[in-house]
């Protein structure tokens, strides 16, 4: 993986006098295991440069033309030979607005260093929201930072996954620096007001004069303000390399950095405290999250910082705790952020890799959208969704049901008379809050291809999948409608499941990964051996025509009552229950069970022409729960049981002949039934499928075989 990391123009890349980006790039670079791949872009001009790979941007003024396009149009040449995986901007958001302009299909990540909004690129709203939408990542140095990014932008954007907190590192000190610590109180930065240095000047000529025995050390510069300090014991020593400022802080018992304005973070409270000292600091900004233990001061004047420094100077044991406290409790190292970082790169180009241990660890969150039929009081509650979602949860994952038809009915209004903005928008909510790692959906028709694609930009990791149970034969019902339906979302997403096999149907895309799934058994639900007792009826069959319906429609026919009652009238002496034709209402739920309890065999018979491997969800309640399963052999389910397992019939008189046989031969009939139930169980079963969905979903290389592939 090649990384190209582009600092700001005129980012001095080198020991003589880095900038806070460049040693942040730097320490964290030389660790980081993708080092020999990753290429360090800049504009510097000291000869001495960071020992890494590292290119020099050099540019010849143009009083013509903006010397950041050129700086950035420089870089888009160099990084077109390099062709790199990812391009990381350190804190110029208007870097990117000129790359995504001119590079397609690149992963963008942008770090801020400084407040947001004081930078062009981000100052306004819609600024950020289009470094939203065109970022992968943007990582911040500190929780202030993400906040002020935040601030004006709708909630969905709060917890968004792009939006990460990686702060400044620093080498942590030995514990047996507090030891060789000497009486000084240092000041690391720039000597002017907004840092605070008016105050600190004007507090230490107290302190000084009070403990003779201490030294104040101030370290930095400014050419534009200047604050006067003048005492024999506080040694001015202007600008330092960072190396000497780091030995200074190993000798400073007391370090104060009381800034006035908000600090995006501060690097001198983070190197102050792995070394060891008792720091002082106030609570602006980013600055409480640089040490895990300071003095903080809430109302910064020279009374309140005269009393907090001579606190620590005349209280020794409290000190030395504080001293204490700042090593031991310091875990900002070079190691820790750059681990971080590769986290977050591995995160975008293993993710196979990843997931495929997450799975392993049982922990994805799935988010299930489909129609769990509250709104119908339990009578469909066994249905295909709530098989999904069981065996989702038995392999270990977390699992929040989605019922977008019951969301949509209970929310429907006269201005949203279809619900399905509120649905909408209750499903981007409901993904900000609960941060799915796979979004499942089963007939959602409703949710709108803007929805997904939104939800897919703001969690690019998520993986989402579809599946569909209706039939798809051409001379079947709704075909030209289910079709719509399913290619309606398809190129949005990572696998489409289908109980039709997807090698005859000619209408799916060929670049989308289409799958075969059986409809699942579930332990729970087929909880029925038929196959152990003497039953009264000989064949059961039930039909709806709709199951929302619930009950007949007047007047309507369809080729399987021609069937059913040609099957009737030509198999003599055999006991048929049947549901849903002559006047007969459909039956559900537990009178379902009930009354398949008392059949020997089950009729799984389909509207429309049979076509591979398609059956409605009734086959898993025939065969799963101990029923003898007539299934048309032109579904080729034959490819999955044998005639041990199944009955397969030609045609509606082959399927009379041995109605009639199974019927007189009740020692057949149970071990046709027993062995179908075995087999349906132990390889169609809902935590069988639901495995398959996600692994074919995130493209996993799982050592399983399921039977319907072999």
């Amino acid at each position: 993986m090649k990384i190209s990391i582009l600092l700001p123009y005129k980012e001095n890349f080198s020991p003589d006098y880095p900038g806070a980006v460049s040693l942040f790039v730097y320490e964290t670079s030389k660790i980081s295991k993708y080092k020999k791949t990753i290429n360090i872009f800049g504009n510097t001009k000291f000869k001495r440069k960071f020992k890494l790979n590292y290119i020099n941007i050099h540019l010849k003024k143009n009083i013509f033309s903006s010397q950041t396009k050129n700086y950035v149009n420089k870089f888009i040449s160099l990084e077109k030979k390099i062709d790199s995986s990812i391009i990381e901007v350190h804190n110029r958001p208007s870097y990117i607005h000129i790359l995504n302009a001119n590079i397609k299909n690149k992963v963008l990540t942008l770090y801020f260093h400084n407040d947001p909004l004081s930078m062009d690129g981000s100052k306004s709203i819609e600024q950020r929201k289009r470094l939203l939408k065109i970022c992968y990542k943007i990582i911040f140095n500190s929780s202030w930072s993400k906040k002020r990014f935040l601030e004006g932008l709708e909630n969905k954007f709060v917890n968004s996954n792009k939006l990460l907190i990686f702060y400044q590192s620093a080498k942590k000190g030995n514990i047996s620096l507090i030891e060789n610590k000497k009486k000084w109180i240092t000041f690391v930065g720039k000597l002017n007001r907004a840092k605070g240095y008016d105050i600190f000047s004007k507090s230490i000529i107290k302190v000084l004069n009070k403990y003779p025995e201490w030294k104040a050390m101030v370290i930095g510069d400014e050419k534009r303000e200047k604050i006067k300090l003048n005492h024999k014991r506080a040694s001015l020593l202007g600008f330092k390399k960072h190396f000497e400022v780091l030995n200074i802080f190993k000798k400073t018992s007391i370090t104060v950095a009381c800034s006035r304005w908000e600090e995006p973070f501060g690097r001198t409270s983070l190197e102050a405290s792995a070394n060891g000292c008792a720091v002082i600091i106030t609570d602006r900004g980013g600055l409480p999250e640089t040490v895990t233990d300071a003095k903080i001061i809430k109302n910064l004047n020279i009374k309140n910082l005269t009393k907090n420094i001579s606190e620590l100077v005349k209280n020794n044991l409290l000190r030395k705790k504080l001293q204490s406290l700042s090593i031991k409790n310091f875990y900002l190292t070079h190691r820790f952020v750059s681990n971080m970082i590769d986290n977050y790169r591995s995160e975008k180009f293993y993710f196979r890799k990843n997931i495929f241990l997450k799975t392993k660890e049982k922990n994805l969150r799935i988010l299930h959208v489909t129609n769990f039929n509250e709104r119908l009081d339990g009578r469909l509650f066994f249905n295909t969704g709530r098989r999904l979602n069981n065996g989702f949860i038995r392999l270990g994952h977390s699992v929040l049901g989605f019922s977008d038809r019951d969301i949509q009915k209970y929310y429907k209004s006269f201005k949203d008379f279809r619900g399905s903005k509120i649905l909408n928008d209750k499903l981007k909510k409901t993904c900000y809050n609960y941060k799915p790692d796979l979004i499942v959906t089963g007939h959602a028709d409703l949710l709108s291809r803007n929805q997904i694609q939104e939800l897919k930009e703001d969690n690019p990791n998520t993986k989402f999948a579809q599946w569909f149970l209706d039939p798809l034969n051409k001379k079947g019902p709704d075909y030209e409608r289910n079709k719509s339906r399913i290619l309606d979302k398809i190129d949005l997403m990572d696998a489409t499941f289908l109980t039709t096999s997807p090698t005859v149907l000619n209408f799916l895309p060929k670049k989308n990964n289409n799958f075969y799934i059986p409809n699942p058994s579930d332990k729970s639900f087929e909880t029925l051996n038929n196959f152990n007792k003497s039953c009264s009826v000989d064949v059961f069959f039930a039909l709806s025509h709709g199951v929302h319906r619930g009950k007949l429609k007047s007047g309507k026919e369809d080729d399987r009552i021609i069937f059913l009652k040609k099957l009737q009238n030509i198999t003599s002496d055999i006991k048929f229950d049947l549901y849903g034709i002559n006047k007969i209402q459909p039956i559900w739920a537990d009178h379902y069970f009930k009354t398949i309890s008392n059949a020997k065999m089950g009729l799984n018979l389909s509207r429309g022409e049979a076509i591979k491997y398609y059956s409605s969800d009734r086959i898993t309640q025939i065969v799963g729960n101990g029923l003898v399963c007539l299934i048309d052999e032109r579904t080729q389910y034959k490819n999955f049981f044998t005639d041990q397992e199944m009955v397969f019939y030609k045609n509606v008189d082959d399927l009379s002949e041995k109605i009639m046989k199974l019927s007189r031969d009740d020692r057949l009939r149970r071990k046709i039934a027993k062995k179908g139930k075995a087999k349906y169980m132990k390889y169609f079963n809902s935590n069988i499928v639901s495995d398959y969905i996600i692994n074919k979903t995130f493209n996993l290389n799982d050592k399983n075989r399921y039977l319907w592939e072999k």
